[in-house]
């Protein structure tokens, strides 16, 4: 009776642990640049948290953004001028779609 009593406890113990230590899955921030070749990197910037990634394609993606508010910067080549798109919510586990950025000469 006693071993049946601490293998419930020992199982119990287990489940309760794999449920408290849920990963933070984080959510994503993406959109597509034209003209495709005038970015080089993008950048996403919230008040904890500061991200950079790559334009490739014209395309760029952020990766497990915690949850908040954002600000990206596109870092566009000369004789395009650099783009920011200000309050970029990212929920857990969303993509959120910047769509087209136009860069402006």
């Amino acid at each position: 009776m006693k071993r049946i009593r601490v293998s419930m406890l020992a199982l119990a113990a287990v489940a309760i642990g794999t449920f408290a230590f849920k990963a933070i899955e984080g959510g994503s921030i993406g959109g597509k640049i034209t003209p495709g070749d005038a970015a080089t990197e993008a950048w996403a910037v919230s008040a904890t948290d500061t991200l950079k990634t790559a334009v490739s394609g014209g395309s760029f993606s952020f990766q497990n953004a915690k949850p908040g508010t954002y600000t990206v910067v596109i870092d566009a080549k000369e004789p395009y001028k650099d783009a920011t798109i200000n309050d970029v919510k990212v929920e857990d586990g969303k993509a959120t779609d910047l769509g087209e950025i136009k860069l402006a000469q």
